[in-house]
């Protein structure tokens, strides 16, 4: 059902048409008049709404969830951005040189990986939350004692504990779901964070190499693997936050 649909069903505008619609009447508009000026109310307090509410909603950009303090992810995220500042630091002084400034034009690819990472950070730490309300050895013992007794249940009494027990095994599943999300996740966010300081250590080669007048054309091919492991890591952490959205939403 679209916006506007949902605006049309909206009993304020239904109310609205119908008072205009009196109002109208009250103030002698010819009665063919009267049923044209509540409906025209009626559509311009719906469509009014919804576009308001979609336009609002186009603007805003989705916030990336908190981090929690303290945790595994904030730990490889805070890597990350050390990382990345330190990248900003070092190209600040290569820009306008032959060869290096390519390591500056790299900046924009850096922080959208640092933005990816700061997202995915935020997802690990709603898996996290969400892991913290279930006692996986609760489930098991649970399971083992509903299991035991079902063994030797009587019939009317055998398809209750039937369904306390797919119910527990309902939730060891999303348990573990849940669990392999968040290790994929911390598993991305600890390699990407390393994969930047390593892109920091690489761009410092560079300039090494490129300093020397024999050096330069070691220093564009080391130059054209780098963009290239940059862009693999960039792309490889979108795919990732794309498949964490489908196991846990957004």
């Amino acid at each position: 059902m679209s916006r506007f649909t949902e605006e049309l069903r909206d009993p304020w505008a239904l109310l609205l048409g119908a008072t205009a619609a009196g109002a109208a009447w009250a103030v002698g508009v010819p009665p063919v008049g009267v049923p044209v000026a509540g409906v025209a109310v009626w559509l311009i307090k719906a469509f009014a709404s919804a576009w308001q509410s979609t336009g609002g909603e186009s603007r805003t950009e989705p916030q990336a969830p908190p981090v929690a303090k303290g945790s595994a992810e904030e730990a490889w995220l805070r890597r990350a951005e050390r990382a990345a500042a330190s990248f900003a630091d070092l190209t600040a002084s290569m820009r306008g040189q032959l060869l290096l400034d390519r390591i500056a034009a790299m900046r924009p690819q850096v922080d959208d990986t640092v933005g990816t990472l700061r997202r995915l950070a935020g997802h690990a730490s709603v898996t996290g939350a969400a892991l913290a309300r279930f006692d996986p050895r609760f489930l098991e013992q649970e399971h083992v004692r509903l299991t035991q007794a079902r063994q030797t249940a009587r019939q009317e009494v055998a398809g209750e504990l039937d369904r306390s027990i797919a119910a527990l095994d309902a939730q060891r599943e999303v348990y573990d779901r849940l669990s392999g999300a968040r290790e994929r996740v911390l598993a991305r966010l600890q390699s990407g964070a390393i994969s930047l300081e390593g892109l920091v250590a690489r761009a410092v080669e560079i300039s090494a190499i490129t300093a020397t007048s024999d050096g330069a054309g070691g220093g564009a091919r080391a130059l054209d693997e780098l963009t290239s492991e940059l862009e693999l890591t960039r792309q490889s952490l979108h795919e990732v936050e794309e498949a964490t959205r489908q196991d846990i939403g957004p």
